[in-house]
Parts: structure tokens; sequence; C-alpha cells
């Protein structure tokens, strides 16, 4: 069990106490309402039994007579039952690609992604939304269950301090895995480099099919999108080992350009045909910038 200091220390590697204090002042927005198994604090669209009254409707059979007001039906002979604000419960859950590919970079692709993760988690744990954890590899190989309350946010910073990069991807069989795993849908933040050769698409169509409301954080180191390579080179696959040599010269750099500008086309517009929350961020972008303006967003508010 880590002591008081260790857990100061986990604090002080994701945030800086200005990045806290803006946090404090965010919240999560789902574009879906969710029922969940617990009351949240969160208005809902939908009208419930909470204290607060909203509105009439007139009486239907097998409506309540609790809630029929009569002071109504002896002004107008007509029965109305009084609605109130139903309130929600939201579930978080972060989805964070953990394959070896995400070890790379400086700071690595997965350093920065559990880095918006953590910002996001700690954000619904003191709204007081429940948050959930799933490592994707070539599965969806361990987790952080469902949890609520501003108590949880150390051992949340823990579990994520203690991630390491390793394995195969394969994004379509551990995002399909969590999605049926998952008790109910929520919002659902999946965050990856998305070099998966299979591609991640079945997998998110999962997660929909589920109802979750899906948004995706496409994590790219500053060389994947700009190489800084030339010469013969040797080059291996951080996630299968196989080596290939390659001559990286002007006409390679351009190939390689129009092959990703296509790649980020059709991850662009497969998330935007499927009403799929988008959002690529470079690792040289600070984290604190990239989490307030999508806070701020459409991710949340």
């Amino acid at each position: 069990m880590k002591d008081r200091t260790v857990a100061a220390d986990t604090r002080h590697v994701f945030f800086s106490p200005e990045f806290l204090a803006q946090l404090e002042r965010l919240s999560l927005l789902s574009r879906r309402a969710f029922r969940g198994s617990v009351k949240g604090e969160r208005r809902s669209p939908r009208r419930g039994h909470s204290v607060e009254f909203a509105d009439y409707r007139a009486y239907g059979h097998g409506d309540d007579l609790r809630y029929v007001d009569w002071n109504i039906y002896g002004r107008l002979d007509r029965l109305h039952v009084k609605l109130f604000v139903d309130e929600e419960d939201l579930c978080l859950h972060l989805l964070i690609d953990a394959s070896a590919s995400m070890g790379f970079g400086v700071p690595s692709k997965l350093e920065y992604g559990t880095r918006v993760a953590a910002a996001l988690g700690f954000v619904g744990l003191v709204s007081h939304e429940r948050v959930g954890v799933g490592i994707l590899r070539a599965r969806a190989v361990e987790g952080w269950p469902p949890t609520r309350g501003r108590n949880q946010v150390v051992a949340l910073l823990d579990f994520l301090s203690d991630v390491d990069a390793g394995g195969p991807t394969k994004l379509n069989e551990a995002l399909g895995e969590y999605a049926l795993r998952a008790r109910e849908p929520g919002l659902a933040v999946v965050v990856s480099d998305l070099l998966d050769p299979q591609g991640f698409e079945a997998g998110v169509r999962s997660l929909l099919e589920r109802r979750f409301d899906v948004h995706v954080i496409h994590v790219l180191d500053p060389t994947d999108l700009n190489p800084d390579l030339a010469g013969d080179l040797r080059l291996h696959d951080a996630e299968t080992g196989e080596a290939r040599d390659v001559t990286v010269d002007g006409e390679a750099l351009r190939g390689y350009r129009e092959r990703l500008a296509r790649f980020l086309e059709r991850v662009e517009a497969f998330c935007r045909s499927r009403e799929v929350g988008y959002h690529r961020v470079s690792t040289e972008t600070p984290v604190e910038e990239f989490v307030v303006a999508q806070l701020r967003g459409r991710v949340v508010a």
C-alpha cells in the first residue's frame, strides 16, 4: 500500500496546482442520456421522480395516483400528474491503448494519453460521476472498475501511473470485448494512436451498438506526422519485431505523407459519419492546453 507521500507525488506527476484548479471548475457532458444504477447529480432531459418539480402532463392509464395534482382537477375537472426533474448517473469509460506502439516518443504517446485520461477521470470523480478504465492491447487485458467519489482520485492516478506499453494492438477485438463486458453504457473515451493494421472501426461500432457515446482521442508523436529520418535504415516494428530495410529520401517521405493524409482523412470521415467525437493531438501540445480546450468544447462543458 502506497503512503501519503507517494500519493502526493503521483498527483504532482499528473497535475500542477494551477491545472487542478481549472479542472475543478469543469464537468463532463454526454450527448446521450443514460440511466445508471445509482442516482447522480446531473440534470437529465428525462422526467423522473426527484424532488424538483418540472412540469405537468395529462394523466394516462397506469400513472401513479400519488402524483395527480388534485388542485388542478378541482379547477379543470381533468386529471394531470406532476413531473419532476430526473437525475442521471453517467459512467465515464476511459479506454487506453497500451500496446507497444504507444511507448514511442518523449514523452511517449502512452504517457501523454494516460495524463489526458487522468485529467478526464479527475473531473468525473470530483463531479460525482462513476469512472472506469479499460487497458487495450490484443484484448481488454485489465482495468479499473467503475467507481465514484473524490476519495478515489489517488487510487485512479496510482493505477494509471503503473500502466506500461507492450504487446500487439488488436483494437477491434479489445474494444469489442470491453463493449460486451461493460455492465452498462456511458461516455467512452478511446485514447490511442490507432496504429492497427486491422483498423479500429469494428471495435468502435461495437461500442455504438451498446449505446455508448464514443469519443476518440487520436494521440500522435510529432515524428509520426513529420518523420525526421533519412538515408539507408533498418526499421523494426515495435509490436511484431519485423525488420525492414528502407531508403528514406525525398520521394519516400512524400509517399509517407500522402499515405498518412489518407489515413487521417479516413479516420476522421468514419468518426464523423458515425457521430463519434474525433480529437487529434500531437504529444508536443501541452496536456493542460489540450484537455481544457476539449472540456470546454464538444466532449465536455
